[in-house]
């Protein structure tokens, strides 16, 4: 009975020791040892991260929320700029500790954690305004003669393929976007959030968003990080729902005219 009592309380005495290591080694005190959040962000998502290349300055719905959670951290944030196809890579191979806004995707899922959801959106397609009378539904666009441009490694990529599985599929490579190839007329249609169009739309008088039934696909968005520090993301974790709690995201959504399904 000695014995076995002893070898319980060396594997206690073990346990308590993994889970303090552990902790030590989080990303979160990483970042309150170094006072720095390295925060990955493409920079070409209207409204939610916006880069100005004569400063290399950001602005956005992402950078007000990662300003803020900084802040709360008591470290200086870094910006990292990225794009889509590398935004999970930079997340594993230790670019940076978090992301910018993501929209939840189980392929992301497998390699990468997600915060919890602080925003919710849909996709919609946008065209030429000229070309309006064309489209209707979103059946419409599923035709061999129909382009339909996306950007690599999005999560419209697989999205538009799986929409339209009878058009061509034009995938272009950041740091072009989609709707470069619908305003150069390359393309048909282009496949972007709900978010996003509104801001498209605004800034280029050529674009309208086609008025389909319903968006489609609503998806929440998060932010990613290290899948295998679980106390940073319960960190990140608790932070969200205090803010949401507070009424800051919603706050944050109306600076940038956003509004959430």
């Amino acid at each position: 009975m000695k014995i076995k009592s002893w070898l319980l309380g060396s594997l206690i005495a073990l346990t308590s020791i993994s889970t303090a290591m552990a902790a030590t080694q989080s990303r979160l005190h990483q970042i309150l040892d170094s006072g720095e959040l390295r925060v990955g962000t493409t920079g070409d998502w209207n409204p939610m991260t916006m880069k100005n290349p004569a400063t290399n300055s950001y602005r956005g719905f992402d950078i007000d929320v990662t300003t803020e959670l900084a802040k709360d951290l008591g470290v200086k944030v870094t910006y990292v700029a990225t794009d889509w196809k590398t935004l999970v890579s930079g997340v594993t191979a230790n670019k940076y500790d978090i992301t910018g806004s993501a929209s939840l995707n189980m392929s992301r899922a497998k390699v990468a954690g997600y915060s919890q959801p602080y925003f919710y959106l849909a996709f919609v397609p946008v065209v030429q305004k000229k070309d309006l009378e064309k489209y209707s539904e979103w059946s419409d666009f599923d035709k061999a003669e129909v382009t339909v441009a996306a950007t690599l490694g999005t999560v419209q990529e697989k999205m538009v393929k799986e929409f339209f599985p009878n058009a061509n599929h034009k995938v272009i490579e950041a740091p072009a976007r989609d709707f470069q190839e619908l305003l150069a007329r390359r393309a048909d249609v282009s496949v972007t959030s709900n978010v996003e169009a509104a801001t498209l739309v605004e800034k280029f008088s050529k674009l309208a968003i086609v008025p389909v039934k319903e968006p489609r696909r609503p998806t929440p968005i998060s932010m990613l990080l290290p899948q295998d520090d679980q106390v940073w993301i319960n960190y990140v974790n608790h932070w969200v729902e205090l803010k949401k709690t507070q009424g800051f995201f919603k706050e944050t959504a109306k600076k940038w005219g956003l509004t959430s399904l």
